[in-house]
């Protein structure tokens, strides 16, 4: 099998060398990517941020459904580092899904070649630092996935594509606010909003024509209202599902997502504003950019257009509007709807209860009273070579406790083809973003309080979204359908980044007893061995 990978890997190799231009429907695409300190004066004072081949943010990777993507990755910070792909579904290999539970970080002056396919998917989606606290310098970009030329799409080919990579920021440095979160510490309000990692962008078109805009909130920790002066937006894509194309003036896009939607150019010729402000929060963080109309004579001018008045009701009920286009296409040629996940009987039900909580002394988040630690092995080499004593499968609860926080390297057990009902129990005032590496998710019931079994009455079971990040409203409930298909250690976390560094995370433990690789790709070659994995052969 080694060999056979390897014959193939080289046959790629040589094709791509033998021609000066690689066709964006090749199937193996090749990248050097080399991670650096720059400085950079986001808000205006000049700070240290992570480079990617000296751009921040770093490189758009662009590639097709079923492309195999073969990245090198050097790192030259001072620190470890690793790259997650969010969103990716890493079929069968969680080896490349880029998190300390999968792998060993990439040290300082070493390398790592990630090799994963983006298998039958198609969207908008990003990738960020796993590592430390390092999403907050940077190392963060747009992944996005374009249909292959068989399958259709259900619009129009757009006269361009944008892509705007929102987020809220901060002047401290990354490790400044690493240490005030390892004192115990929650941090401050952030310092300004950034349009790839900009306070001033300029996006053009013309006239008449019809543009698409790739919206992902990149920030560490506040939901953004997204709008256009002047404009409607018609949602198109959310995280690889194609949807009902409804119209909006404003979206809100929580942490970790995506959203991709259409706009026309149909109003008198001039500049108009594109904004992205922060939600449910007492201070309003702005951030704008230019949408110029190439016969423009006029600068942008008039007041911003306004964010919702409502809150949380409102931003709930605009996520009820999020329905499923079960006629479309997906990434391969048959409807999304075709598997009824609605007329399944869940296998289990899971009911996580995020909490804030002191564990000696100092502030922890916790998932039904557990606050996640990251051991020295990563848990995926563990559990291959069978170490004792790295993670535990007996922590974490399938329901809340209420008792007292504790630590622990926690892993959910479950078993291949599982079929779950999660529901994330938000009893805290702040907001919730939660999100499962290695696969999407059927988000099928928002609602306020306490959830019970009679809530399900409420769920859409007919053409809710599948997405890889939902949000939890304050004092509310968010339920979620999973198929576990996809064998492997996988990450589920708080997208709020405070709350995942402190503990607010796990990892859910797709196995089967049977090694085989119909179920899971083998180890990697090239595989990096840390903690107690050192010194074992793959």
């Amino acid at each position: 099998m080694g060999k056979a990978v390897m014959l193939h890997l080289l046959v790629g190799v040589l094709a791509v060398l033998s021609v000066p231009i690689v066709n964006a429907e090749d199937p193996y695409l090749f990248y050097t990517w080399t991670v650096t300190y720059g400085t950079r004066s986001v808000l205006g004072t000049p700070q240290q941020v992570i480079l990617i081949n000296g751009q921040f943010p770093g490189p758009k990777l662009e590639v097709v459904t079923n492309n195999n993507i073969i990245l090198n990755l050097i790192n030259k910070l001072d620190q470890p580092f690793l790259l997650t792909w969010n969103g990716v579904k890493q079929r069968k290999n969680s080896w490349q899904d880029g998190v300390l539970g999968t792998n060993c970080p990439i040290p300082p002056n070493s390398n790592y070649t990630y090799k994963f396919q983006a298998k039958d998917q198609i969207g908008s989606y990003t990738y960020f630092p796993s590592t430390l606290f390092h999403k907050a310098a940077g190392g963060f970009g747009a992944l996005n996935i374009i249909h292959r030329s068989v399958i259709p799409i259900p619009y129009a080919p757009p006269a361009g594509d944008f892509t705007l990579l929102i987020g809220d920021w901060y002047k401290t440095s990354h490790k400044t606010l690493q240490q005030t979160l390892d004192s115990g510490k929650s941090l401050p309000f952030p310092d300004g909003v950034l349009i790839n990692g900009q306070t001033q962008n300029t996006f053009s078109g013309d006239q008449g024509k019809t543009y698409m805009f790739r919206i992902s909130n990149v920030g560490l920790s506040t939901s953004l209202n997204f709008r256009i002066q002047g404009h409607t937006m018609k949602l198109v894509e959310v995280e690889g599902s194609h949807v009902l194309q409804n119209m909006y003036d404003s979206l809100d896009v929580h942490v970790g997502q995506s959203v991709t939607v259409l706009v026309t150019l149909n109003q008198q010729p001039k500049d108009y504003y594109i904004v992205a402000s922060t939600r449910f929060t007492r201070n309003v963080l702005t951030a704008t950019a230019v949408l110029h109309y190439s016969n423009s004579q006029t600068a942008v001018s008039g007041a911003l257009p306004a964010a919702p008045a409502s809150g949380f009701h409102w931003s709930m009920q605009q996520a009820r509007t999020y329905r499923w286009n079960l006629t479309s296409n997906a990434a391969r040629p048959n409807p999304q709807g075709s598997y009824h996940y609605g007329m399944i009987k869940p296998t289990k039900t899971i009911v996580l209860a995020n909490s804030a909580s002191l564990i000696n002394g100092k502030l922890r988040y916790a998932v039904n009273g557990v606050s996640y630690i990251n051991p020295d092995t990563p848990l995926k080499l563990a559990d291959y070579f069978n170490i004792p004593g790295v993670f535990s499968m007996n922590a974490l609860q399938s329901v809340p406790s209420g008792g007292a926080a504790t630590v622990a390297s926690s892993v959910l057990p479950t078993s291949l083809h599982d079929f779950l009902e999660v529901v994330f129990q938000n009893n805290e005032n702040t907001m919730q973003s939660w999100h499962l590496d290695g696969y999407d998710f059927w988000v099928v019931g928002f609602g306020s309080g306490q959830w019970s079994p009679q809530k399900r009455k409420t769920y859409n079971l007919v053409d809710a979204l599948t997405r890889h990040t939902t949000q939890v409203y304050p004092n509310s409930w968010t339920t979620i359908l999973i198929s576990l298909d996809n064998q492997g250690m996988w990450n589920m976390r708080s997208a709020i980044w405070e709350r995942r560094y402190l503990g607010q995370e796990f990892y859910l433990r797709v196995f089967d007893p049977v090694r085989s690789l119909t179920n899971e790709y083998g180890i990697p070659n090239n595989v990096l061995l840390c903690g107690k994995a050192v010194g074992r052969h793959p």
